[in-house]
């Protein structure tokens, strides 16, 4: 009986392998999770990061004299619904910090997709009067993007940014 006594495996001589399973099984997850990640996405949200770094500065000045105009914009969004895919009416509305109408603007709309690069556009919006200004857009997608407006009049320079939807 005692050579049969000893041939036997002592109670719990798997639970090494359950620990070392376990974490093979997330080392697994973990590095095809890393390879997804490094296949799909280049790291850059910037061609010129750090050029755009030093000119941190200039942006701030820049927000403080734009906070100084006391310009409120709106901008509504109105699907066109007709034969052309992806277009809406885009209408922007800017006024002082008293309420009146701010005309004479010079405005350009850059449309940028969040998701897809490849499909950006520009656009110069129309003065209708009343401080309000229309471009008819169509964009090469339907969905999300961003839209950053810029407005400039005799040395001021306005920005407003907005993500609109395009059916």
């Amino acid at each position: 009986m005692t050579e049969f006594a000893s041939a036997r495996r002592r109670p719990g001589w798997w639970y090494p392998f359950i620990f070392v399973g376990a974490f093979g099984v997330v080392l697994a997850v973990n590095l095809v999770f890393m390879a997804s990640a490094v296949r799909t996405f280049s790291g850059l949200s910037s061609e010129h990061a750090y050029d755009e770094g030093l000119k941190y500065n200039e942006r701030i000045a820049a927000a403080r004299a734009q906070e100084k105009l006391g310009w409120t914009t709106k901008a509504e969004v109105q699907p066109a619904g007709g034969a052309v895919p992806h277009s809406a009416n885009i209408v922007l509305t800017v006024l002082d910090r008293d309420g009146k109408p701010v005309t004479g603007l010079s405005v350009q709309a850059d449309f940028v997709r969040p998701t897809a690069a490849g499909h950006d556009s520009s656009a110069p919006l129309a003065e209708q009067g009343q401080g309000r200004y229309m471009v008819a857009a169509s964009l090469a997608l339907g969905g999300q993007w961003d839209m950053t407006v810029t407005a400039r009049r005799s040395g001021q320079v306005y920005q407003f940014a907005q993500r609109i939807f395009l059916p």
